[in-house]
C-alpha cells in the first residue's frame, strides 16, 4: 500500500512527465503554425497547419491528463521552441530555399519530439497515462516520416 507522500511524489513525476511533453507538443503546434505563415507552397501550408492542428489537439490531451493526474499545467514552450520558430521566420523571410529549408527544421523539431516521447516511455507510466503517451509517440513518428518523405522529395527535384 502507497502512503500519500509516496503516490504524491509518483503523481508528481507523471505530471512532471507529461508537462514536458505538452512543451514539447506547444513547440510542434507554433513551429508547423510558423511554417504555414512563411512557405509558398499551399501543399506545404496545409501540411503544416494539419500538423499545428494535430500538435494543438495533443497538447489538450496532455492537459486533460495533466489534470486528472492532480497536476497544473505549465504554461508555453520550450526556449528551444521559441529559437526554432525565430531560425524558421528568419529562414522564411530571407527566402533562403525556403520550402526545403522549413522542412528541414521541422524534421529536427520532429527528431526533438520523437526523442522526448522515446524518454517519456522509459518513465513507470499508469496504463492509461503509458497508452496516452504511446499513442502520442506513435503520431509523432508519423509526423517525422512524413516531413522527412517530403523533404526527401523536395531535395530529389533540386538535383
Amino acid at each position: 500500500m502507497q502512503t500519500a507522500t509516496s503516490a504524491s511524489v509518483s503523481n508528481k513525476k507523471v505530471v512532471d512527465v507529461l508537462n514536458d511533453l505538452l512543451e514539447t507538443s506547444r513547440d510542434g503546434e507554433y513551429g508547423f503554425r510558423a511554417c504555414a505563415d512563411e512557405v509558398d507552397s499551399q501543399q506545404l501550408k496545409t501540411v503544416f497547419r494539419e500538423r499545428a492542428a494535430s500538435c494543438a489537439s495533443a497538447g489538450n490531451e496532455l492537459m486533460t491528463a495533466i489534470r486528472e493526474c492532480g497536476g497544473k499545467t505549465d504554461e508555453g514552450g520550450t526556449v528551444t521552441g521559441a529559437i526554432h520558430r525565430g531560425w524558421v521566420h528568419v529562414k522564411g523571410s530571407l527566402g533562403a530555399d525556403s520550402a526545403l529549408s522549413m522542412l528541414e527544421e521541422c524534421e529536427r523539431g520532429e527528431d526533438t519530439a520523437v526523442a522526448r516521447y522515446r524518454k517519456a516511455l522509459k518513465e513507470d507510466l499508469p496504463p492509461q497515462v503509458r497508452d496516452l503517451v504511446q499513442r502520442q509517440a506513435d503520431g509523432a513518428q508519423r509526423n517525422h516520416d512524413q516531413i522527412k518523405a517530403l523533404r526527401d522529395e523536395m531535395r530529389s527535384r533540386k538535383h
